[in-house]
């Protein structure tokens, strides 16, 4: 882990109020892995808190992080120009650890799709990925092309304008019957997780599946205490230092 005043190298919008902005780091921060995230400061006085983004894309010295403009953050975010040098502390958290499997099923929903893309650049071709991935609308559709390397790829939107109508989650159960995956891994809003953790457990599907969750974070570390979840053993765990990736069975959704 390093804290790197970092260059940007682009800062582009890619979909409805989603944006890719690519850093140039100045020295090497190590293996960066998908489900791991970066702590990105936003430049502005005024937005003191920095922004934990997913890592979706490494090349070289240049990673690529991923984020919604929601707030007055983001929104800041979103003009900081080619040039500019940002804090950045990177990398954090675990990882989709894949070692174990040879074909896995991933589901993304939203802004969930950005760590999953990682997951299956850095897998792939040396695992079988069935991907599933949900949108919210045919405006909100963004880097299926860093998918190519899936062995499957179905896209949906809520409202059919894109891919077929409905969610991910449904579109995976669909289709598990007809797919070799060892395991899941999943990314996306609480109650798409939730609904997919409901769904195995009714159907008795015994498929190892891991999420990544997605909380509002302080520090990044583990100290402030901000991103704390529920195990379902009743104790507490920290979403960005013991997380961000969780066995579905562990966690409350």
């Amino acid at each position: 882990m390093k804290d790197l005043l970092s260059e940007v190298k682009s800062n582009e919008r890619i979909a409805e109020n989603i944006y890719m902005i690519t850093l140039t780091l100045p020295e090497d921060a190590g293996a960066m892995h998908g489900g791991q995230f970066a702590n990105l400061s936003t430049g502005n006085g005024q937005h003191l808190l920095r922004r934990p983004l997913g890592i979706c894309k490494v090349d070289g010295s240049d990673i690529s992080l991923c984020y919604q403009v929601k707030g007055g953050g983001t929104r800041y975010l979103s003009t900081v120009p080619a040039g500019a040098k940002l804090q950045v502390l990177l990398p954090l958290g675990n990882w989709f650890d894949l070692e174990e499997y040879k074909s896995v099923a991933v589901i993304g929903g939203g802004v969930g799709i950005f760590p999953l893309i990682r997951t299956v650049a850095e897998n792939a071709p040396q695992k079988d990925f069935y991907c599933y991935m949900g949108f919210r609308n045919k405006n909100a559709v963004c880097l299926l092309n860093e998918l190519s390397g899936c062995k499957k790829l179905t896209v949906t939107t809520d409202d059919g304008s894109y891919g077929a109508k409905g969610n991910a989650v449904e579109a995976y159960l669909r289709e598990a019957d007809n797919i070799p995956a060892e395991a899941i891994i999943a990314c996306g809003p609480p109650i798409m997780l939730s609904v997919l953790k409901r769904e195995l457990s009714q159907k008795g599907f015994k498929i190892p599946c891991f999420v990544s969750l997605e909380e509002r974070m302080g520090c990044g570390m583990g100290a402030c205490l901000v991103c704390v979840c529920r195990l379902e053993d009743g104790s507490n765990a920290r979403v960005c230092r013991d997380g961000p990736v969780f066995s579905i069975q562990d966690v409350k959704l």
